[in-house]
């Protein structure tokens, strides 16, 4: 007698049966379904998305969403919840966010360098911002507002785009 599509209770996300439980069968994987990366927990807003905050969940391969959801577990780890994800709900694509590295608001240091010349100067961002996104800024000096791109560090790099 084949034992065929018994999975190990840890695999499927699922505590292990206690002695008078039956262990938990899945049905096997068919050709004609989906695995989409689902909430194991509540994700809140501004949580950033661990691995160990998900588990895989099939679908049929004709499953509708509401909104167009992610389909990968990677697309998903390190980003920020932009709004409340429920267990065992598909992610929309638009409910995750990219970490920021500036906020609007918080004095942030800018940089210009051009021929080996650097010039430093503290700004304010007008918007939100992560690795490689244009935000506008204000020259806590001059009050003028300049575009810059954000760089890793943190910092924004003004002109010389």
């Amino acid at each position: 007698m084949a034992l065929v599509g018994l999975c190990l209770p840890a695999a499927l996300g699922v505590a292990a049966p206690g002695p008078s439980a039956p262990a938990p069968v899945a049905p096997p994987l068919r050709a004609d379904e989906l695995m989409l990366p689902v909430p194991t927990v509540t994700i809140y807003p501004g949580d950033t998305i661990k691995e160990s905050m998900l588990r895989l969940q099939a679908y049929p391969t004709t499953y509708r969403a509401r909104a167009a959801v992610i389909d990968a577990p990677l697309a998903i780890v390190g980003r920020i919840a932009r709004r409340t994800l429920l267990p065992g709900e598909p992610v929309p694509v638009n409910a995750v966010d990219d970490p920021r590295l500036v906020s609007r608001g918080t004095p942030t240091q800018m940089i210009f360098e051009e021929n080996g010349l650097v010039i430093t100067a503290v700004g304010s961002p007008l918007q939100n911002g992560g690795l490689g996104e244009t935000v506008r800024v204000r020259n806590t000096d001059t009050n003028r507002i300049v575009l810059g791109t954000v760089m890793a560090d943190g910092r924004i790099k003004i002109g010389g785009f």
